[in-house]
C-alpha cells in the first residue's frame, strides 16, 4: 500500500459524532454503506432463516455445495444485512460460493442476547439444509461469529468448517491497551465510541461473558480461523489477543496484520492494493477448508 493509498483510505472515513442517536447513525450508515455497488453479477433476495430475515446473497456462478453465513458489523447498534453483502458478495465471488447475509436485531432496542440469538437461530436452520457451513463478519459482526460457534458448541451442535473476521469486537470489556494507544491513529473509532455501542448492547449485563466478549471465553474445539485486521485500529489487540489465546488453546488460527489500514479496509476495493488481496487471502482460506472439510 503507498502511502496516497493509506492516505487516501483514511480520509474517506471519520469518527462519528456521538451525540448522534442509534436511529442517525443507523441513517448516516445507510447512506455510506447501504448502497454500495455489489457488481451486475450479484443478486439479492429477500428470506428468512430461524424466523429472522436476511438476504441470499448469489454471485452468478457462486454454486458450490458450501455455503457462507455472514454477519454484518456495526457495533450491534448500525448496520443491516444489505451492508453486510458489501463483504458478502466479493466473497462469494472470490469463493464461487453462495452467501447469505443476517438481519439480526440492533441495540439498544434489542440488547444481549438478542443478536446472538437471532445468529444462532438463522445457524440452526442452516444447519438443517445439510450444506457445509463457513461463517464470516465483520467488527461487531466478527465478535458474533465467534460467539455464535461458542453457542453452537455449547448446544453440541456441528460448527462451521472455518471462520473468518475482518476487525473482530472480541472484548466488550474494552481491555485491551490499542483502546486508547490507537485512539488518536484510529480514523473511526475511539475508546468512548467503543464503549458507547457496548452499553446499548450489554444493557447491564456482564461485559465477561464470553458470548458478549469471545476474547474471554474458552476456544477449544473452534474451527479453522483467520483474523485480519489493520494497526491503525482501536480494536487491534481484540485481534492479536484473539490469535494468541486461540492458538493457545489449540485452535488453527492465521491472522493478518496490514500497517496503516483502517478498520475493515476490506471495504477500500479499489483505494487500497490491500483491500483486494485480504479478500483474496480470505477466500483461498475458505476455499482450502471446504475442499479439505475443515482441516488445515
Amino acid at each position: 500500500m503507498s502511502k496516497e493509498q493509506r492516505a487516501s483510505a483514511r480520509g474517506m472515513i471519520s469518527k462519528g459524532d456521538l451525540a448522534r442517536t442509534p436511529d442517525q447513525q443507523r441513517d448516516d450508515f445507510t447512506v455510506l454503506f447501504g448502497d454500495l455497488p455489489l457488481g451486475d453479477d450479484v443478486t439479492l433476495t429477500p428470506r428468512t432463516l430461524g424466523g429472522v430475515p436476511a438476504l441470499d446473497v448469489q454471485v452468478e456462478g457462486a454454486d458450490g455445495d458450501a455455503v457462507i453465513f455472514y454477519l454484518h458489523g456495526g457495533g450491534y447498534v448500525i448496520g443491516s444485512a444489505r451492508t453486510g453483502a458489501n463483504l458478502a458478495a466479493p466473497l462469494s465471488r472470490r469463493t464461487g460460493l453462495p452467501a447469505v447475509s443476517l438481519e439480526y436485531r440492533l441495540a439498544p432496542e434489542n440488547p444481549f442476547p438478542a443478536a446472538l440469538d437471532d445468529a444462532l437461530a438463522a445457524y440452526k436452520d442452516l444447519l438443517g439444509t445439510g450444506r457445509p457451513i463457513v461463517i464470516a463478519g465483520d467488527s461487531a459482526g466478527g465478535g458474533l461469529a465467534l460467539a455464535t460457534m461458542l453457542a453452537a458448541r455449547r448446544e453440541g451442535l456441528p460448527l462451521p468448517l472455518a471462520a473468518v473476521v475482518f476487525s473482530p469486537w472480541t472484548d466488550l470489556t474494552l481491555s485491551g491497551g490499542s483502546m486508547d494507544s490507537r485512539g488518536d491513529f484510529d480514523p473511526l473509532f475511539s475508546r468512548e465510541h467503543m464503549a458507547a455501542y457496548a452499553e446499548h448492547y450489554l444493557a447491564g449485563h456482564d461485559p465477561k461473558d464470553g458470548l458478549a466478549s469471545p476474547l474471554l471465553a474458552d476456544l477449544t474445539g473452534l474451527p479453522p480461523l483467520l483474523i485480519q485486521v489493520g494497526s491503525a485500529e482501536v480494536l487491534l489487540d481484540d485481534a492479536l489477543q484473539l490469535a494468541v489465546r486461540a492458538a493457545e488453546q489449540e485452535v488453527d488460527v492465521s491472522l493478518d496484520v496490514v500497517a496503516g489500514a483502517p478498520h475493515v479496509y476490506q471495504l477500500m476495493v479499489g483505494v487500497m492494493d490491500e483491500a483486494d488481496e485480504a479478500l483474496d487471502r480470505a477466500a483461498r482460506f475458505l476455499g482450502l477448508r471446504v475442499s479439505g472439510g475443515g482441516v488445515a
